[in-house]
């Protein structure tokens, strides 16, 4: 398979669902958590497809690419913990947050797979 953008990765597009599927649960958490941990689960998870974006146009520079996949795996963690929140303020149920955290440590996981060997994916000079 031929990778022409992010957009073509697996991690990319499983961390894009991810973050639609967020953002659809979230539109049912209580209005004082607007500002809150609604807002911070959003950004935090499409940050994940963002950094990856990022990451991917900086391809041609290991260092800079590493970074970026650096930042995607903070996202990941970041959202990760805030599911936890969610769970624990009974936002979402104990299954959902299963389902969604399961979802993050894969998109953890691949990000360590590319972390581990950026030469598959950096552009030579």
């Amino acid at each position: 398979m031929h990778i022409e953008s992010a957009k073509d990765l697996t991690v990319y597009k499983l961390a894009y669902a991810l973050a639609m599927e967020i953002f659809e649960i979230t539109k049912r958490f209580p209005s004082e958590e607007t500002y809150a941990l609604t807002s911070q689960i959003r950004r935090s998870s499409r940050s994940i497809c963002l950094n990856l974006r990022e990451a991917w146009a900086k391809r041609r520079y290991e260092a800079h690419f590493l970074s970026k996949l650096t930042d995607c795996d903070g996202e990941a963690n970041e959202t990760d913990s805030s599911l936890d929140f969610a769970r624990d303020c009974g936002y979402i149920s104990i299954d959902q947050h299963w389902c969604l955290t399961a979802k993050c440590n894969e998109v953890g996981r691949m990000l360590g797979g590319m972390i581990k060997k950026p030469e598959a994916f950096v552009i030579a000079a």
